[in-house]
C-alpha cells in the first residue's frame, strides 16, 4: 500500500508541498463560495465603491464568479506543485499570486470594498509571502 507521502510533490524543499496545500485549501474556499455568502462578506466588509453605502458588496452573482477564479488558480498551482521545475508552469502560478496580491490590495486601499479583519489578513498574507518565496526561489527550481 503506497504511503501518503508518495502522493506529495517529490521536487526538494518546502515550496512545492506549500503550493498543492494552498491548492487544497483554495478548493475549499471555491466550495463555500458556491454554498454560502458568510465567508466572502468577512473579506469584503468594506463599503462598495460608489454604491449605496449600507449595501454589502458581495452577492451570489460575485461570491459565485470568486469561486470561479479561486478554482482556476487551484488548478494551476497545483499542477506547480507537481511540475516546479517547469519554467511556464513556474511563471503561471506565480502569476497566479500576483494577481491576488494586486486585486486584495486594491479592493482594500482603492476601492474600499474589503475591510482589514480575518478575513482579508490570509489572502493578503498567503499571496504577499508566496510571491515573495518564489520570486527568491526561482533558480533553485527551474534549471
Amino acid at each position: 500500500m503506497a504511503s501518503l507521502t508518495d502522493y506529495l510533490p517529490q521536487h526538494d524543499g518546502y515550496l512545492p508541498k506549500w503550493l498543492l496545500f494552498i491548492a487544497v485549501v483554495s478548493i475549499g474556499n471555491t466550495i463555500q463560495c458556491y454554498r454560502s455568502l458568510a465567508g466572502s462578506k468577512e473579506v469584503y466588509a468594506g463599503k462598495p465603491y460608489k454604491t449605496d453605502k449600507n449595501a454589502s458588496p458581495v452577492n451570489e452573482l460575485s461570491a459565485r464568479t470568486f469561486g470561479t477564479w479561486t478554482a482556476l488558480s487551484s488548478i494551476v498551482r497545483l499542477y506547480a506543485a507537481y511540475h516546479i521545475d517547469n519554467s511556464q508552469v513556474y511563471q503561471l502560478a506565480l502569476c497566479t499570486y500576483g494577481i491576488a496580491f494586486a486585486h486584495f490590495f486594491s479592493e482594500w486601499l482603492v476601492f474600499g470594498s474589503a475591510k482589514w479583519g480575518r478575513g482579508l489578513a490570509s489572502p493578503v498574507f498567503v499571496s504577499t509571502i508566496t510571491t515573495v518565496w518564489m520570486l527568491t526561489q526561482w533558480g533553485n527550481y527551474v534549471k
